[in-house]
């Protein structure tokens, strides 16, 4: 973990399972990866929705961050209230011998520690290891987070406590793994995910993962 605390530390630490979709977002794709959103109408969306904090955690990709931090900007100068957008990446790894994804927040916009990660697919040999990963985003000031626990060919549980052993600074713990049109966390998996979180003393995240048109969805 970065050794000053991070900014988004005070955002996540209010993080619930009431957060998103309507107040914070840190998990969501446009067209720059696998998403149907053009970024501008991503950023839009979460405008008019009033989100208050949101990251774009395309796959392998930053491309989108630049256009919607100016068209932010440009809706700043005219006076209108905004979200705060934080930079975001997802990153493919391997953990425990487990593919997982890893979501990368709140790290330096083309920093060079992360441009294997961010040119289009996952990296290969040792770029894919977990804890290079994770060295990588703290390079690059971010925080490391594993994405979706419930998600993979292991179970939650021991992926979460390999992730903390590892330095990760935290995990995804309120996530729709129902998939519903309109989003709402999962109960039970996202509690059990939440306490494992908490009892290891790490930052709690959540997001809609949203690859359609609407923000509100997966």
């Amino acid at each position: 973990m970065p050794s000053d605390r991070h900014p988004l530390h005070s955002v996540l630490e209010t993080v619930g399972p009431e957060s998103c979709p309507g107040a914070l977002n840190f998990h969501c794709h446009t067209i720059c990866s696998d998403g149907s959103l053009d970024p501008i109408t991503l950023i839009g969306q979460a405008r008019e929705r009033q989100l208050e904090h949101l990251a774009v955690t395309d796959h392998h990709s930053v491309a989108a961050f630049q256009p919607m931090q100016d068209w932010l900007k440009a809706e700043q100068d005219q006076g209108r209230s905004v979200p705060t957008l934080w930079s975001g990446m997802e990153i493919s790894c391997v953990l425990q011998g487990c593919l997982v994804h890893v979501l990368a927040l709140g790290f330096e916009p083309g920093h060079t520690a992360l441009k294997a990660y961010s040119q289009g697919d996952a990296a290969v040999g040792e770029s894919l290891r977990a804890e290079t990963v994770r060295k990588a985003i703290h390079e690059a000031g971010g925080l490391s987070v594993l994405a979706h626990p419930a998600r993979y060919r292991l179970g939650f549980n021991e992926l979460i406590d390999a992730a903390a052993e590892l330095g990760f600074d935290g995990g995804e713990a309120w996530y729709d793994y129902d998939m519903q049109p309109t989003w709402s966390a999962t109960p039970l998996i996202c509690d059990r995910i939440d306490q494992q979180l908490k009892n290891l003393g790490l930052l709690r995240t959540c997001g809609t993962d949203t690859h359609g048109e609407d923000l509100r969805g997966r």
